[in-house]
């Protein structure tokens, strides 16, 4: 028989279990990709960011190129889409075979200028590594799914800096409907997250203040509330006509009988232009946010901005160009809130950007609460009630038809 002391070391006093150090291996991995992705990227930016005026049509046509070529003969890495299909249709499996094709030809795309960022490259190449550690540990069913969900949102952590709203927006953005049946990976994703957050803070020397500066908000009453309501409306109007300008670019596309590295070629064309005219358009808006903020534009160069950094936004996700759009919604989702107030004076600038940032990422993405905790932590609004109010006034009234259109699909 076991001693009374035996029977009270065997039992276990504490939730930890072993497979935290996987999960916890699984960030550090995820933070040293995270890190040197984003080191290469900066790299390359700084290096080719120096070809603006005209000079900017011939590298953004030639970078548009060269992905295409890459993705031509490497291979189809896919898009956001195929990440949330393979997550919820595919046993929770993410292919490492399609990483270089990912890696290469985002690199070209986001460095060169295009409005998407490298959310879709970060996650894609994260969220297999999970999957390949799962396999190597021969993990199946949900905890295998789990490994990649958290790989997931090692990436989306790396990116925003933010290990709670980087792991809910890997649940959120996998069902439209119903986020809690993946709920079940919460806690790898937040120790993965957590791990990959650290590393990627000390590769790049990421501090713990926002990114993007907005003017401190100062409450002024209830009708601050209605307000919220009423700025998050306009900007789910404008989530409407990005879903519905997104779908009239791809029906241009699809009709052209032409090799990818042709579209991704036309794509470069096109938004070399825009970019010439438009400077601010180009790239994702990481740092173009804080540009636009501090900048004095007038009621009418405002509205152009947002109108062709829509009209950017759609043409590099359908001409087959490699990145994220979550950055570039918040991008034109701030540009809009300052809109509104050129119009009307009397409202709380910072209330009205954050506002339409919110709604309109999260008419696109379906991602409301991780939205609200992600632009709480990207730009220091200390009021998380608002941003609430403003995300899920977008998914409410967002169309039926979901952006991403394998959040529809019922799972098995």
């Amino acid at each position: 028989m076991q001693s009374r002391f035996q029977k009270l070391l065997s039992i276990k006093p504490f939730v930890f279990r072993k497979i935290f150090f996987l999960w916890a291996f699984l960030g550090v991995i995820s933070g040293l990709i995270a890190g040197i992705y984003w080191l290469v990227l900066d790299f390359i930016i700084d290096h080719v960011s120096v070809f603006d005026n005209w000079l900017v049509v011939p590298i953004m046509t030639f970078s548009g190129l060269m992905a295409g070529l890459i993705i031509h003969f490497i291979g189809d890495p896919g898009e956001i889409h195929l990440i949330v299909n393979n997550i919820r249709f595919n046993k929770g499996k993410l292919d490492p075979k399609q990483n270089p094709s990912m890696i290469l030809s985002s690199l070209f795309c986001v460095a060169a200028g295009g409005s998407l960022g490298p959310e879709a490259p970060l996650v894609q190449v994260t969220g297999s590594t999970g999957s390949w550690l799962g396999k190597k540990f021969n993990l199946t069913g949900e905890n295998l799914r789990s490994m990649s969900i958290a790989g997931m949102a090692s990436g989306f952590t790396a990116l925003f800096g933010a290990p709670l709203g980087g792991s809910l927006f890997a649940l959120e953005i996998l069902h439209h409907r119903h986020a809690v049946e993946y709920y079940r990976a919460i806690i790898p994703a937040l120790v993965s997250s957590s791990f990959s957050y650290i590393i990627f803070a000390i590769i790049i020397q990421l501090g713990l203040g926002a990114t993007w500066i907005i003017d401190t908000y100062q409450y002024q009453g209830v009708s601050d509330f209605i307000n919220v309501v009423l700025f998050a409306l306009v900007a789910t109007l404008f989530g409407w006509i990005f879903i519905h300008t997104v779908n009239f670019f791809k029906y241009l596309f699809q009709k052209i009988h032409v090799p990818i590295y042709i579209k991704t070629t036309i794509g470069g064309v096109l938004l070399g232009a825009i970019a010439f005219y438009f400077p601010l358009t180009r790239y994702f808006g990481h740092y173009e946010i804080n540009t636009l903020l501090a900048s004095d534009f007038t009621l009418w160069g405002l509205i152009a901005l947002l109108v062709f950094k829509i009209l950017a936004i759609a043409i590099t996700v359908t001409s087959g160009w490699r990145g994220g759009f979550i950055i570039p919604l918040f991008f034109a989702g701030a540009t809009l809130g300052l809109i509104l107030h050129a119009v009307f004076p009397q409202i709380d600038l910072s209330l009205a950007i954050i506002s339409c940032m919110a709604a309109i990422n999260a008419c696109v993405t379906r991602t409301p609460m991780s939205t609200t905790i992600l632009l709480a932590t990207l730009t220091g609004f200390s009021y998380l009630i608002p941003i609430l109010f403003a995300s899920l006034t977008g998914y409410f009234f967002a169309p039926r038809l979901p952006f991403i259109g394998s959040q529809l699909k019922k799972a098995d």
